[in-house]
């Protein structure tokens, strides 16, 4: 059982079960189609999008969170499908997504810059990504995240990787992150809403 399985076997819902904030406040900006959901853990992100009429398929390397997922689903009649698979081995096939999401995928570097490239051209023309993520400026502040900076992105950062994007949402921010007992309190994140031209 690896770390994350271990999170998600704790009673209740490690992030809570309402969709992020950031996530929510865009959806009505997305295009309808086939949605990845990148790191989906529990389920809160996907069902969310499903529930809104979005075909959806969420991928984590834990089984245990994914089957929460599953059982939330069923419990509410929506479709999720769910996809085990650690991102180091993952690949974003070309031209296939209208939505990418990626909430709270701290990822080490060398991962995150390949699997935002793919991300960039894994969507459809017209396709939206969608991203909120701890920056370094999150670490030692103890209301959530990982306090390597390595896997931290900076805005500098993601431009880059998602060269090729046009932005419409690109920024470093601090805002009060309510999602959880594991993300609680003031912290500092980069939000990106990009689109790939048509």
């Amino acid at each position: 059982m690896n770390a994350w399985d271990q999170r998600y076997a704790e009673p209740g819902y490690a992030y809570g079960t309402r969709p992020n904030d950031f996530l929510a406040a865009v959806v009505d900006r997305l295009p309808k189609g086939r949605v990845l959901s990148l790191a989906e853990g529990e389920g809160r992100n996907g069902l969310f999008l499903a529930s809104r009429g979005f075909d959806v398929t969420g991928i984590d390397q834990s089984a245990v969170g994914l089957e929460k997922a599953r059982a939330q689903a069923r419990e509410r009649g929506l479709a999720l499908t769910t996809l085990v698979m650690d991102l180091a081995d993952f690949r974003i096939e070309p031209g296939h997504w209208a939505v990418i999401v990626s909430i709270f995928c701290h990822l080490p570097s060398a991962i995150r810059r390949r699997l935002s490239r793919e991300a960039a051209t894994g969507l459809v023309c017209g396709g939206a990504l969608v991203l909120e993520a701890y920056t370094p400026h999150q670490i030692g502040r103890g209301t959530g995240g990982p306090q390597d900076p390595d896997l931290m992105p900076t805005l500098e950062e993601l431009r880059s990787d998602l060269a090729g994007l046009s932005f419409e949402i690109a920024q470093e921010t601090e805002r009060e992150v309510r999602e959880g007992r594991f993300h609680t309190g003031r912290g500092a994140v980069v939000q990106i809403l990009a689109f790939r031209n048509p």
